[in-house]
């Protein structure tokens, strides 16, 4: 049978992938069992009894749709950040909302700034609009602001996106230069600052909301996919000017939030006492994943995340088959895509139990590699 012949010339032109490739694509592909499962930056903490309880209180409320307004969630974001509900805007997870923001801004051939290295799936809605992408490489293993800020003037770019802390790197910057960075760029350049490791990074490397919010050619980015917990959820939100907030009820899928999925975010929002417990789990997982690269003899670079970069001193060779020998273990991790940033592997943190399976497997495959 032939293929249908009315795709678009970009979508008959576009690979079909996938940015990422799950733990379930690879037990099924190599017939394995994940034992742990650290390579995605969810939560293994998991959410809050609280949450799970509020859920299943609600579970026979699914046959209704959701609010398409969100109007619930809004509110009590707004009142948990110090904003108005008129600055808050609710997604199907942070990259459903980039895939939103793509669309406003992007047309075929559009220039777009980004790091060299960085979140692939912004890549993929880029692509998927038709844009170009400009990339900037790091420099010391942190985005360079400088570097973006001369490619947006120089590509007269309208769209650049910068996240803050970063992934996969886990560095950051601190608050003083992200809003300098953001005040410098042109009127006519929209600046997505993905703050999804908000949580987990040092209060420094945060502006203040109120910092920012007057911007209109801002959006901040966040979600409750890492230390909340809800990673299976898809919550995201997006904070910004009114005027450009508004901009997502033109195009936004109203009744794509799932109501559990808002129930669960509600209840989170409310139990800031398991989140400050999560997040000393978190730094206490960050500290045992240095140990045991410092056992193994490599390299932990400092992080602001809920996962580790590990530099394993060579090329994106040796990490890939580091990679690739910890899964045969059943342990999942991943690594960063692109030179030099490849020369490391991206551990998530997680239970004790999961990270003794690391500090087990990784000599094992260092000696088998080596």
């Amino acid at each position: 049978m032939s293929a249908f012949s009315r795709f678009t010339p970009l979508i008959s032109a576009l690979p079909s992938t996938v940015p990422f490739v799950g733990p379930e694509a690879l037990e099924r592909q190599r017939g394995l069992t994940v034992k742990a499962r650290i390579g995605a930056n969810e939560s293994g903490f998991g959410p809050a009894p609280s949450v799970i309880a509020a859920m299943r209180e609600r579970a026979g409320d699914i046959w209704m749709y959701n609010d398409p307004e969100n109007f619930e969630l809004k509110q009590a974001l707004a009142a948990h950040l110090g904003v108005q509900a008129a600055n808050i805007a609710v997604g199907e997870g942070i990259d459903s909302l980039l895939g939103l923001i793509a669309r406003m801004v992007i047309e075929p051939g559009t220039p777009v700034v980004t790091s060299l290295g960085g979140y692939p799936t912004f890549n993929f809605h880029v692509a998927g609009f038709g844009g170009r992408l400009v990339t900037v490489p790091y420099v010391n293993d942190r985005e360079d602001l400088d570097g973006l800020l001369q490619a947006v003037k120089r590509e007269n770019a309208p769209l650049v996106y910068f996240a803050n802390p970063d992934n996969p790197m886990g560095s950051w910057w601190d608050a003083d230069k992200i809003v300098a960075f953001a005040r410098a760029l042109p009127e006519n350049c929209l600046l997505i600052l993905d703050e999804a490791y908000s949580e987990t990074g040092p209060a420094s490397s945060l502006p203040d909301i109120s910092t920012l919010i007057d911007l209109p050619n801002v959006l901040r980015t966040r979600t409750f996919s890492k230390a909340y917990g809800l990673a299976g959820a898809r919550v995201g939100y997006v904070i910004g000017a009114p005027e450009t907030v508004l901009t997502f009820d033109k195009i936004r899928n109203h009744f794509g939030m799932n109501r559990l999925a808002t129930v669960a975010a509600l209840a989170a929002l409310k139990d800031q006492a398991y989140l400050a417990e999560v997040i000393g789990k978190i730094h206490t997982a960050r500290d045992e994943i240095g140990t045991i690269a410092r056992d193994n003899g490599l390299v932990p670079l400092a992080s602001a995340t809920n996962f580790v970069a590990i530099d394993c001193g060579r090329d994106g060779t040796y990490a890939r088959a580091i990679v690739d020998g910890l899964i045969q273990h059943g342990v999942f991790i991943r690594m960063p895509g692109v030179a030099p940033l490849n020369r490391c592997i991206r551990v998530s943190v997680g239970p004790s139990q999961d990270l003794d399976l690391l500090a087990e497997a990784l000599p094992k495959v260092l000696k088998a590699i080596s």
